[in-house]
């Protein structure tokens, strides 16, 4: 390894953002790539630890302090042919990974974690940048046909495995370009475009056929798509959103977060959006209710579309910002993060209950709301919220988002018409092999598992490759994650 003091002469510095007043009018990506030297001093920091915990708290089984240990040698190359080993989307995670193997880092125990994420960014874009990547067809090919349905990344993930086997795959995506939820659910500020462009060109080049503006159930019958392939992999993710079911929740100017960031991305790409239907917080007072990441996307997204004032409020308890013993290490932290979109302008307001929505000629102008306390219940049981009484109050709005997460995928068109069972939740039941009840029919990502971690999403699909080769050859050679 490059120098098994490390972690005791360097700390921990992460990669800074570009200054509030100037990225806040434009949807370029916020964050300012490292410089190689800068990463190569942060992969000097990991201990290589005898039991690196970092494997454990990644779902996809990262090489890390493999990859750390390369990179601090300056061999770049290896360390990337070892990163590419386990992570088809490393430039993609590198940039809106939560990064659990982060928390799960030993040397977190009693100090500052490695900058695992943007070393392996560090990796990926140092790749590119030296054209270490180029596309590869595979020697032979089966004859087997695959379709995948979703573009998201384990529908890309799923694709990419399934095309190194030798595999015809094609990839459905409902709406006009690949990428699912990477491309329409998450702002360019986050994960700018070219980048998926970037990918996905690669993977045409090696034989991967995508299909958009196809909406598998209606555009193309599931009939068909069981008849003209051999395997068939569901990968549409979890998009049924949670409601928030109270007085006043017809009234205009009240949009679920997706719609909202479904449309601006599309108007950032350069599409026009209907004016008669636009979601537009320009001089309006946004509250946005969820205080998870797609929150923090649609505060974002409002101040660079020049809303007045930005609130988000959420009904549980303000996080602790250390870790707690509730979650002790290596285990995944509940703790407060403040994102790059909150430090560009917002408020923040925690244990809040929405009661009612108040409007005015039809258009929505205030919310009622009440704050709330959670008590221990029963042993074993769930805390217990109860509202606090006289803590009635009032919150101007006249543009509201809805980012509660979602609940299932929505189960009317393809699912359907295939039959494929659901289970208790609304997903789709798989067993260990992620075969559902249909023949031949398999699922992966949030539409199995439900909303989850970009991660998660690609370990889903590179298990699913594994055995839908395994039901096409009757043996495989691809990873089992």
């Amino acid at each position: 390894m490059g120098d098994p003091k490390g972690f005791l002469k360097g700390k921990r510095q992460d990669g800074g953002y570009r200054p509030v007043c100037e990225r806040v009018k434009d949807y370029e990506h916020v964050s300012v790539l490292r410089k190689e030297d800068e990463s190569l001093d942060q992969a000097e920091r990991c201990m290589d630890c005898g039991t690196p915990f970092c494997h454990w708290g990644c779902p996809i089984g990262n090489y890390i302090p493999e990859w750390n240990d390369l990179m601090a040698e300056g061999h770049w190359e290896k360390a990337f042919k070892l990163l590419n080993a386990s992570n088809n989307l490393p430039e993609i995670t590198g940039r809106i990974c939560p990064a659990p193997c982060e928390h799960a880092c030993v040397l977190g125990i009693n100090d500052d974690a490695i900058s695992i994420r943007e070393n392996e960014l560090g990796i990926i874009e140092y790749a590119f940048k030296k054209k270490m990547i180029a596309p590869e067809q595979p020697m032979v090919r089966t004859d087997k046909k695959v379709a995948i349905v979703g573009s998201g990344p384990a529908g890309l993930s799923c694709a990419m495995q399934l095309n190194k086997a030798g595999h015809d795959v094609t990839v459905f995506e409902k709406y006009d370009k690949a990428g699912g939820i990477l491309r329409y659910g998450i702002p360019d500020f986050k994960l700018e475009k070219w980048i998926l462009d970037r990918r996905i060109e690669i993977m045409e080049d090696e034989g991967i056929e995508f299909k958009t503006s196809v909406n598998v159930g209606s555009d193309y019958k599931a009939k068909e798509l069981m008849k003209t392939y051999n395997a068939v992999c569901l990968a549409g993710g979890s998009r049924k959103p949670r409601d928030l079911s109270v007085e006043g929740r017809k009234l205009s100017g009240i949009h679920f977060a997706m719609d909202y960031l479904i449309q601006s991305n599309i108007k950032v790409s350069g599409t026009p959006v209907n004016a008669e239907n636009e979601i537009n917080a320009s001089g309006k007072k946004v509250v946005v209710i969820g205080g998870g990441d797609t929150g923090s996307d649609c505060v974002g997204t409002a101040n660079r579309q020049g809303a007045s004032c930005v609130m988000q409020i959420e009904i549980m308890s303000r996080p602790e910002e250390c870790r707690t013993k509730e979650y002790p290490w290596p285990t995944y932290p509940l703790m407060l993060k403040t994102s790059s979109s909150h430090e560009e302008g917002s408020e923040r307001e925690w244990s809040i209950l929405t009661k009612k929505f108040i409007g005015e000629n039809g258009a929505v102008k205030k919310l009622e709301c009440s704050r709330v306390e959670f008590i221990n219940g029963p042993k074993d049981s769930c805390p217990v919220m109860i509202e606090i009484p006289g803590s009635t109050f009032e919150i101007e709005s006249d543009l509201i988002i809805l980012a509660l997460g979602f609940l299932h995928p929505a189960p009317e068109g393809l699912l359907s018409d295939l039959g494929v069972k659901l289970d208790e939740r609304g997903n789709v039941k798989t067993g260990e092999d992620l075969k559902t009840s249909v023949e031949k029919v398999f699922s992966a990502g949030d539409m199995r598992r439900g909303q989850s971690l970009i991660v998660w999403a690609i370990s889903e699909g590179r298990k699913a490759a594994h055995f839908i080769d395994r039901f096409l050859m009757g043996e495989t050679n691809l990873p089992n994650m």
